[in-house]
């Protein structure tokens, strides 16, 4: 985890994030162990009871669980259930945006290909592979 804070967002609101993108990059698997509350605490210098605050959010929304005496897991499905829950919030509020943007640019399917071809060639990936 990264420890900059955003000074905007409550620290607990984003150890809460830091462990959802851990999730979806597949830092943190289904069954995983997070960190500890006093390691996590520890480590950055924060107060046990904000690391434990961010964590119950993750158990109130049922993508970690705790189990008594062992620390808190990484519950099955959890990154299934983020992945579908960040591509529906993508279609909804991120891509009409992107579509206004690319309409307002004038740019078509052909010329975005082209780009996301070349990325992918200057980055060392074959047309076809998947990242």
């Amino acid at each position: 985890m990264d420890p900059k804070w955003n000074e905007d967002l409550p620290i607990y609101r984003q150890l809460r994030d830091r462990v959802i993108t851990m999730i979806l990059e597949g830092v943190l698997n289904d069954g995983d162990a997070l960190p500890s509350v006093r390691n996590v605490a520890a480590e950055y210098r924060l107060n046990p009871l904000t690391v434990l605050k961010g964590y119950q959010e993750l158990v109130d929304e049922q993508l970690v669980e705790k189990k008594r005496g062992r620390g808190m897991f990484v519950t099955d499905g959890a990154r299934k259930r983020l992945m579908k829950n960040e591509r529906q919030r993508f279609l909804e509020k991120e891509w009409p945006e992107v579509t206004a943007t690319i309409k307002r640019l004038g740019l078509n399917a052909e010329d975005l290909l082209k780009s996301v071809n070349a990325d992918k060639s200057s980055s060392g990936i074959k047309k076809g592979e998947q990242e």
